[in-house]
C-alpha cells in the first residue's frame, strides 16, 4: 500500500509543479523585456504596413499539425492607428476574413480589437519583438469557446516576421500556431 501512495504522492506533486515550473521557463516565461536590446528593433507601423503574405500551421492539444493555412493581409496606418485586413486561406478549404484595429501608444504599449475578441487585446513592442495577449472566441463551427491567447512576434529581418501564439482553456494549452509574415513589395 505504501509504495502505491508514494506513486500518487509523485503524481501530485508533478500535477502541482509542472504549471508552476512552465510559468519561469519556456513560452510562457517571455516577458518583453527579454528582448528590449535585440536589433533590429520593431515598429508595428512599418513593419505591418502595405501588403503581406502569410504561411502557417496549428498545431492541437497533442503537438500535431491539426491545420495550414495561407493569409493575405493588407496593414495600413494613420499615424498612430491601424487596420490589419486579413484573409485566411485553410487546407480545409474554409475560409475566414477578419480585421484587427490596432492602437500604439508612444510608449510602445499596444491596444488591439477585433470582432472576434472577447473584450480589447493589450500588449507591447519592445526590441524586436511584440507581445500581444487576448481572448478569442472561436466561431461556432469551430465549437465556439473562448480561449485565451499569447501572441508573440519576433522581426527577423526588415521584411519577415515570426508569430508564435498559443491558445489556452482554464490554463490548459489547447493549439500553438507557427506561422511566417513577409512583406510584400507592391
Amino acid at each position: 500500500m505504501i509504495p502505491f501512495l508514494s506513486v500518487l504522492a509523485g503524481m501530485a506533486l508533478v500535477l502541482v509543479l509542472l504549471p508552476i515550473g512552465q510559468r519561469f521557463v519556456g513560452f510562457q516565461a517571455q516577458k518583453p523585456e527579454d528582448y528590449a536590446q535585440l536589433e533590429p528593433a520593431i515598429d508595428i507601423r512599418k513593419h505591418l504596413c502595405g501588403p503581406i503574405r502569410c504561411e502557417g500551421v496549428i498545431y492541437g492539444p497533442m503537438g500535431r499539425v491539426t491545420s495550414r493555412f495561407t493569409a493575405d493581409m493588407e496593414g495600413s496606418w494613420d499615424g498612430n492607428r491601424g487596420v490589419l485586413a486579413e484573409k485566411f486561406f485553410y487546407d480545409s478549404g474554409t475560409r475566414q476574413d477578419r480585421e484587427w484595429r490596432l492602437n500604439i501608444g508612444n510608449d510602445g504599449r499596444i491596444q488591439a480589437d477585433a470582432d472576434d475578441l472577447v473584450g480589447l487585446g493589450t500588449g507591447t513592442q519592445v526590441g524586436s519583438a511584440v507581445q500581444l495577449c487576448y481572448t478569442i472566441r472561436l466561431p461556432e463551427s469551430a465549437g465556439g469557446h473562448a480561449l485565451q491567447v499569447t501572441d508573440w512576434m519576433y522581426l527577423v529581418d526588415d521584411k519577415t516576421i515570426i508569430n508564435r501564439s498559443q491558445f489556452r482553456k482554464f490554463g490548459i494549452k489547447v493549439a500553438e500556431l507557427v506561422a511566417t509574415m513577409r512583406r510584400v513589395e507592391a
